[in-house]
């Protein structure tokens, strides 16, 4: 299955990307392939692997400098070496970071293969999470291909309801192809969601769950721990089980 993870900075999508990882992994749900697609990529520390070379810059080296390309080699092989090359590689997923390149260039061809290494790759993996930014760069660009879910993670306020739902319209106006997508409010509190609900209805969407504050996220993060490693029975954890129940139909039963 492909999962896309999208919204505004700072609601919570990589750490919704790593304990879904989590969760999907307990379940058996593996080899999985982790794409981190957001211009503010740390899908690498909350994974605990380290942070690999991005895509983006081995797009800008090819475009820019052709001398980078061995003799001898095609440039669909090259880039399929390099792309290799820049997998960080982890016992039950792997991650491959896509950065944005940068510098003068053209990326077009450079794009279209990256997007047949994508497709080449998915075949290799149970299940792929791309976290993406609310711009949905390289899911517009085609890059994964599809969605069979997207999911919509916004925070418990107005102005991040509303970026979910331009989301939304953003995802279809520019045709991707997704099979189903939701929303997902996160860091709830028991007294903020009656608040939002008239305006969740108001836009179209489909609320597939919320997420609760979880103190052990939090302290987590002020100790640079993995939220990978957080316990699976705890609160975020657990509602992100729910959630995943709702959108794609794993653990049910």
């Amino acid at each position: 299955m492909q999962i896309a993870v999208a919204g505004k900075g700072g609601t919570g999508k990589t750490t919704f990307c790593a304990l879904t990882i989590r969760q999907l992994v307990s379940a058996g749900h593996k080899p999985i392939l982790a794409v981190d697609a957001d211009a503010n990529a740390n899908l690498s520390e909350a994974l605990g692997i380290p942070a690999p070379e991005t895509v983006g810059d081995i797009i800008a080296e090819m475009a820019g400098d052709r001398r980078s390309q061995p003799g001898g080699m095609s440039k669909d092989r090259y880039l399929s070496y390099r792309m290799h090359q820049a997998m960080a590689e982890g016992d039950d997923f792997d991650l491959l970071v896509m950065g944005r390149p940068e510098g003068a260039g053209c990326y077009c061809h450079a794009n279209n293969l990256l997007r047949g290494f994508v497709s080449e790759l998915a075949q290799n993996y149970r299940d792929i999470i791309m976290d993406n930014e609310a711009g949905l760069e390289h899911l517009s660009r085609k890059t994964l291909g599809r969605a069979d879910v997207l999911f919509i993670i916004s925070d418990a306020t107005v102005r991040g309801v509303q970026t979910a739902a331009r989301v939304a319209e953003l995802a279809s106006k520019v045709g991707l192809e997704i099979g189903q997508m939701g929303l997902v409010v996160n860091r709830a509190r028991e007294d903020s969601l009656p608040a939002l609900e008239g305006l969740i209805t108001e836009l179209g969407l489909e609320l597939w769950g919320t997420i609760p504050f979880d103190p052990d996220v939090e302290a987590y993060d002020l100790t640079a721990r993995p939220l990978y490693d957080l316990p699976l029975d705890g609160p975020a954890s657990q509602a992100i089980r729910r959630v995943l129940e709702k959108g794609t139909g794993y653990f049910c039963g």
